[in-house]
């Protein structure tokens, strides 16, 4: 097993479980939010900083410009930036990092954009109809049941602003990940088989 999974996910839909089961099964490391320790850890800012730019919308204009400064090379400390934009680039530093220590299952935080470049990379979205999320929600977050669409409709809406942001893709379309899949057809632990089944056809090419 040498495939680093990133996963994309509605709010609800089982993506960042069905990631956990995944690496469960082949015994490799499972970053969601431990990607903030690394990233802290790595740059030397606060974690309380990547708490707060987690996966949220930014307004920088900076980032707004046609060039990427990443991809010119620059990392988290090398010139004054605003913070969110450290923060940003502290957090790809880290995920590359995890990916080039071996395989391993990376949820959100536009992991699949930050790893383009690599080969043995499988990018999932996972996504299900509301009436499938509604029970999840309230079980697993214990958000009630009258509030349940307005915070899937504000958490999606703010992964999907970050990524729109700062990818050059459009978060859930399907032309920006390798399997789109709605995880209510074949149920959670079905859609981990799923998977395992494309990764294993995968490492057979």
């Amino acid at each position: 097993m040498n495939t680093i999974i990133t996963i994309g996910r509605q709010y609800g839909s089982g993506g960042r479980e069905i990631g956990k089961k995944l690496a469960d099964h082949y015994g490799i490391p499972f970053y969601d939010k431990e990607l903030l320790k690394i990233a802290a850890k790595e740059s030397g800012l606060c974690e309380d900083l990547f708490e707060n730019y987690d996966e949220k919308p930014t307004t920088s204009f900076l980032y707004s410009l046609v060039m990427d400064p990443y991809a010119l090379g620059y990392n988290a400390a090398s010139f004054d930036m605003p913070l969110n934009q450290k923060v940003f680039l502290a957090s790809f530093d880290a995920i590359k990092k995890v990916a080039d220590a071996g395989a391993c299952v990376i949820v959100g935080r536009c992991a699949d954009y930050a790893l383009k470049e690599y080969d043995n990379i499988l990018n999932l979205f996972i996504h299900a109809p509301m009436e499938f999320k509604k029970k999840r929600i309230h079980d697993i977050y214990e958000v009630p049941m009258d509030r349940v669409k307005d915070a899937a409709a504000k958490t999606d809406k703010q992964r999907a602003s970050y990524y729109n942001y700062y990818s050059s893709k459009k978060w859930g379309d399907f032309r920006s990940y390798h399997y789109s899949l709605d995880s209510s057809v074949l149920g959670i632990d079905g859609t981990v088989s799923l998977i395992e089944q494309i990764i294993a056809l995968k490492e057979s090419l």
